[in-house]
């Protein structure tokens, strides 16, 4: 139990995928200028990361690594990431239509996006059992999401700032993306054991 723990709390935290690894960063950048429509993507892409770090780990253990076709891994991924992508833009359509027209273009991104499918080659690279895979696909849309609204919050408050003429727009957006990152390797130090 406690090494779930520590999968998740790093997974979040030290290896945050936005601020450390810097996967996914078209939504962040793309999504993040509201916290609700920051958190109706962050909610997508934690069910879809979810699932698909459970639905990846049985395809790769279960099917690829039987019949000796590992090599195929990043495809198979793209194609289960994809099947879950559609399963929840249908569904957001009919029951949930203001977030998924607010979403826009983003959401079908979310099949190429490179934090979900980061996450479950990750888990694949560092051999995790099924429960960890779980576990670490979850923290790292929590991570993501987490990271998502705060970012949100931060664009929120610089619309009333007057940065120099150079840097309005996405100029400034970078560097408020650079300095959150800079304060989330602050967490890098801290080691488990």
């Amino acid at each position: 139990m406690t090494d779930i723990f520590l999968i998740m709390f790093a997974a979040i935290l030290t290896e945050n995928f936005i601020f450390s690894r810097f996967y996914g960063i078209c939504p962040f950048l793309g999504v993040s200028d509201k916290p609700s429509t920051a958190l109706g993507m962050g909610m997508a892409v934690t069910f879809v990361m979810t699932l698909s770090s459970a639905a990846t780990y049985a395809v790769y253990y279960l099917l690829l690594e039987p019949l000796g076709l590992e090599y195929l891994k990043t495809i198979a991924f793209i194609l289960v990431i994809a099947s879950l992508v559609q399963f929840i833009e249908m569904f957001l359509k009919k029951y949930i239509p203001t977030l998924y027209s607010s979403l826009g273009i983003y959401l079908p991104l979310i099949t190429t996006n490179c934090a979900v499918l980061g996450a479950a080659l990750v888990n694949i690279q560092e051999q995790n059992s099924f429960v960890e895979s779980v576990a670490f696909g979850f923290a790292s849309a929590l991570g993501f999401t987490m990271a998502i609204v705060v970012f949100a919050g931060v664009r929120a408050k610089m619309q009333f700032s007057d940065p120099p003429k150079a840097f309005r727009g996405f100029p400034i957006l970078l560097i408020a993306a650079s300095l959150a990152a800079m304060a989330f390797s602050g967490f890098s130090g801290m080691k488990f054991s």
